[in-house]
């Protein structure tokens, strides 16, 4: 595992949030601690930063990475679409910028333990809190081997058409079925080798299991809800002129983001044949990235994973 990794368009996020010396940020997806390291570094010597992840293990080597930045940041076990009230019980109530990077860290997809990727063998897991056992919320404690061996064909093929857009969808979740009715279908081996012969050969550069492996860990953590909740968060959160960055992998991420931020930028929210404006609605943010950015050549070179990633930034009014 590499944990001295470049974040993910990291130049450009500082480039947004122009971090200063008595500013306060959340990276609320603080992974190995790269982005709040960068912001850190731009906001000395007093910036702080709260780091927020639901993954522990990430906690602990961000913990670690940041040692040398003392009592300048914060680290908080907990999802960010709740980030308003994590950051009350620490009495801040109005921050200077906030990043969601929301791709899957390293440490997650290179621990076989963990079941996020199918380049390797392990249970088929992908919770990203997985020390909530005791959790009360029944979904945290959801794992991608209980949706694979229980749903209906009907759930799965809504699962894989809607977290993952998946043209076979049907096929596969047939497939899947029919499998598990010999033996449970318990590894990420098991499941990519099942997709793998549901589909027809050739035709795409990625790998046939991908979209169904993307849309079991969306699902199992309830991804696209808790992006809605937390953008939400973030835009009361923020402090008049500090920005909002948001780095997605995906086009379902991407849409909810850019929608989003298109809502809170509108001067108006009638619907389109009203003759006179009644909402009342005052824009609160504007958006500084009319078109999303995204990696330069040199970055995907150093690092193939940031390839797809896209950044849109708003500014709070």
């Amino acid at each position: 595992m590499d944990i001295n990794h470049i974040p993910v368009l990291g130049d450009k996020v500082v480039g947004f949030l122009k971090p200063k010396s008595d500013g306060i940020y959340i990276d609320g997806t603080v992974g190995l601690g790269g982005h709040s390291t960068a912001i850190l570094k731009a906001s000395a010597p007093n910036g702080h930063v709260f780091g927020i992840d639901l993954d522990t293990d990430a906690l602990t080597v961000a913990k670690d990475r940041l040692q040398i930045f003392a009592d300048r940041f914060s680290l908080i076990n907990g999802n960010f679409a709740e980030m308003n009230v994590l950051l009350e019980s620490h009495a801040i109530h109005a921050v200077d910028g906030i990043l969601l990077d929301l791709g899957v860290s390293s440490l997650q997809l290179d621990a076989p333990h963990r079941g996020f990727s199918f380049n390797h063998t392990g249970p088929l897991d992908m919770r990203m809190n997985p020390g909530h056992e005791n959790d009360t919320d029944a979904k945290t404690m959801l794992t991608a081997m209980q949706v694979v061996n229980d749903s209906t064909v009907d759930v799965l093929v809504d699962i894989f058409k809607r977290y993952g857009e998946e043209r076979f969808a049907k096929r596969i979740a047939h497939r899947i079925v029919a499998a598990r009715r010999h033996e449970p279908i318990t590894t990420t081996t098991q499941l990519a080798n099942i997709v793998t012969q549901s589909v027809p050969k050739g035709g795409s550069k990625i790998h046939p299991a991908t979209r169904v492996f993307q849309a079991l860990r969306i699902y199992v953590n309830a991804e696209l809800e808790n992006l809605m909740a937390g953008l939400d968060a973030a835009v009361t959160l923020l402090k008049p002129n500090g920005c909002l960055c948001v780095i997605t992998f995906h086009s379902l991420e991407d849409r909810i983001v850019k929608h989003r931020f298109q809502t809170w930028a509108r001067m108006c929210l009638c619907p389109p044949k009203t003759p006179i404006c009644i909402c009342q609605h005052n824009p609160s943010v504007e958006i500084l990235t009319k078109r999303p950015v995204l990696p330069d050549v040199t970055e995907v070179q150093h690092n193939p994973r940031s390839r797809s990633a896209k950044l849109r930034v708003a500014r709070k009014l």
